[in-house]
């Protein structure tokens, strides 16, 4: 079964081979350039295993990364479902066969893709797995690194988890920023006076958030229509339970959806899941995942 998420190819070249001039420099690789050139120009075998427990990611971009960084190299293997399977130490994730030359050279940046991608899924499913028996979703953010966002999007997938906005281009985010100094008795009116002018931007958003501070601001919010979502931004659970309550009784169940932000962490996802939000955005998932052990070693 495979992850339904649209790569763009071209950008991605550019990011690999963006990635392979960052090692090789303007002199290449002069540790291998020291072999002689039967060593260099041999054809090897290579297999990618897993060193630690965790959910593996980077199947799906393997052929583009070999192709792009070690042309001469035949990715032979790869284990079915790879992306969307949790693996444990000396399983093996992928064979190659081709030049050690290219293999030595391209060994370090498949890895860090790989890596860092296994990373954000592993640890993106920790967290829908605290999630337990409610209905709330994970979500990402836009806190990724830069170049990276695309990868790290499909990562959160891999892992179980849900994608926010791409970018600032496919969604309208309003928040505090957007809106400050606007008292709060004012702020639906704000809110509607900004929504107005969604038919003259050059494409229509995937859907329309508002942030709120404080339960006061949300009862505004309740009043504006074509919000989609809510940012619950840094509140307590006692009033992310009110917010849903208060939403429900505005009979606007099933219309907006409630998202509950800030600095959560893995203990905290089971009682925010339990105050009946229906997403709760992880930024951590994205910008503090450890990287997942993984090795490319001749055989």
């Amino acid at each position: 079964m495979a992850v339904d998420f649209q790569f763009d190819r071209d950008f991605l070249k550019r990011l690999f081979e963006l990635a392979r001039q960052e090692d090789f420099g303007p002199t290449g690789d002069l540790t291998s350039r020291l072999l002689d050139e039967a060593s260099f120009n041999v054809v090897g075998a290579w297999q990618l295993t897993a060193r630690e427990a965790g959910r593996f990611c980077g199947a799906a971009i393997l052929p583009m990364l070999i192709e792009s960084l070690a042309p001469q190299v035949v990715l032979s293997w790869v284990m079915p479902d790879a992306d969307l399977s949790d693996v444990l130490p000396g399983d093996c994730l992928a064979k190659f066969n081709g030049s050690v030359g290219q293999m030595l050279a391209a060994e370090r940046t498949i890895l860090n893709f790989l890596q860092h991608m296994s990373g954000v899924a592993t640890m993106t499913h920790q967290f829908v797995k605290a999630v337990g028996e409610t209905h709330a979703k994970i979500y990402d953010t836009r806190k990724t690194t830069p170049g990276f966002r695309m990868l790290d999007k499909y990562a959160v997938r891999c892992g179980g988890g849900h994608n926010h906005r791409t970018g600032l281009y496919d969604a309208v985010l309003i928040k505090d920023n957007h809106i400050a100094g606007v008292p709060t008795e004012r702020l639906a009116h704000a809110v509607m006076s900004l929504l107005n002018g969604i038919q003259r931007l050059p494409s229509e958003p995937a859907f329309v958030e508002v942030e709120c501070d404080n339960l006061d601001q949300f009862a505004q919010l309740l009043k504006v229509v074509g919000i989609d979502v809510i940012l619950l931004d840094n509140f307590s659970y006692g009033d992310l339970r009110r917010a849903v309550e208060m939403r429900d009784a505005a009979g606007l169940r099933g219309k907006v959806e409630l998202e509950a932000s800030g600095g959560a962490t893995l203990k905290m996802i089971e009682p925010l899941a339990a105050t009946g939000v229906e997403r709760i955005a992880v930024g951590a998932i994205t910008h503090s995942a450890p990287a997942l052990d993984l090795g490319l070693d001749a055989v």
